[in-house]
């Protein structure tokens, strides 16, 4: 099993999948903000720099997945863009539930050396509270599914890193 989890971890389709599956996000994101009308908040925005984080790790493990310390590497970069959306995703769920209290600023928050919100505005720009998140499907709201999505990529995240770091054959 170990081995099978290895050859998947190395493979072109794991990555590009990985990076898909972002840019899928970030799509219907875009479509709940453009054509339904849910404008983002700061978490909001910062789970979609994560999701560009995940892009990013697709991209590089795709580029280093034949080189083992490397691929270790891309896929610690994997669980800690889980673990940092994640964070973000419980706390717009308790921001949701008003079991969080604390102030949600209009603006992102984010460094001059990566401002993503004045290079991007259309896809980073914060333009609304913190409050609720839209009901996707089955009464489950996107927050609650990215809790579960950010759980489940952690899970993956570590299993692949652990395949990789146990793994003999190269």
């Amino acid at each position: 099993m170990r081995d099978r989890l290895y050859r998947i971890a190395r493979s072109a389709p794991y990555w590009v999948a990985l990076a898909l599956l972002a840019l899928a996000m970030e799509g219907v994101a875009l479509f709940y903000q453009y054509k339904l009308e849910y404008w983002p908040c700061v978490l909001c925005i910062h789970v979609r720099v994560w999701l560009l984080g995940l892009v990013v790790a697709g991209a590089l493990g795709l580029l280093v997945r034949r080189q083992r310390w490397m691929l270790v590497l891309a896929h610690l970069l994997v669980v800690v863009v889980a673990g940092g959306m994640l964070e973000r995703s419980l706390k717009l769920l308790g921001t949701e539930r008003g079991t969080i209290e604390g102030s949600c600023a209009m603006e992102s928050g984010l460094p001059a050396w990566f401002a993503l919100d004045k290079w991007f505005p259309s896809v980073f720009q914060v333009m609304e509270p913190c409050g609720y998140t839209p009901e996707l499907l089955f009464g489950i709201t996107m927050a609650e599914a990215l809790v579960v999505f950010s759980v489940g990529l952690l899970v993956l995240g570590s299993v692949m890193t652990l395949a990789t770091l146990t793994t003999r054959s190269n």
